[in-house]
């Protein structure tokens, strides 16, 4: 009985014993056109066995550099391809940058630094301001969903002040709701409930009048 442990390191899982096995005997061929030959039809099966790689940009050129790595780097053919170094598979990957916004202000998310730097580069003007209150908005809902309390007004005009390096400044507005960031807000929500009312109590008349209606039906049946 064969045990795994004493056959050669099976390099790529993904493809199974038997692609392994034909890159084991591709390598044994001491003729090179066999080995070309060999190697352009265990190509060919690669890509059956594994027909998801079809949809990958240059999959042909990612199947030649599985060859190799199946082969450990030890195969004589003519690649279409240059042969990848070894080293580079056993290099680590490169450390992932992680978005700037961190520490005490990592729940506003990137998005706010992005819109802070938009408004920036806005002129003086209705549209600066509006972004600017948009902003100071948008802060504030994050920072009560992420810390789940109530914030102050002038703590967020300082967040913005910090996170904007002193460009934008509103800490001279003594709260949200004199700049007008939530005029629109309540507004909506006022006319909201407005209109409730307003159903409610055309309702309530309606039944009103149905129920006058109803009560004469029946004095005149009697």
């Amino acid at each position: 009985m064969e045990y795994n442990t004493d056959r050669t390191h099976l390099y790529m899982p993904e493809y199974g014993r038997i692609v392994q096995s034909l890159v084991e005997r591709c390598k044994t061929l001491e003729d090179r056109d066999e080995r070309n030959t060999m190697a352009k039809a265990i190509i060919d099966f690669m890509g059956q066995r594994n027909p998801q790689l079809r949809d990958e940009e240059n999959y042909k050129h990612k199947l030649w550099d599985h060859l190799f790595i199946m082969a450990d780097f030890d195969l004589d053919v003519d690649s279409p391809y240059p042969i990848p170094p070894k080293g580079e598979r056993m290099k680590k990957p490169a450390k992932m940058e992680y978005p700037a916004l961190q520490g005490d202000f990592k729940f506003y998310g990137k998005s706010i630094l992005q819109l802070i730097e938009k408004a920036i580069a806005l002129e003086e003007g209705d549209e600066k301001d509006a972004l600017i209150e948009v902003i100071a908005n948008n802060m504030k809902k994050s920072y009560n969903i992420y810390n789940k309390e109530h914030v102050t007004d002038d703590v967020i005009f300082r967040h913005l002040k910090e996170l904007s390096e002193n460009r934008l400044d509103l800490t001279g507005i003594d709260s949200l709701e004199k700049s007008k960031i939530y005029y629109s807000a309540t507004k909506n929500k006022n006319q909201q409930n407005k209109n409730q009312g307003q159903s409610q109590s055309q309702n309530g008349n309606r039944n009103k009048q149905r129920n006058q209606q109803n009560q004469q039906n029946k004095t005149r049946r009697k």
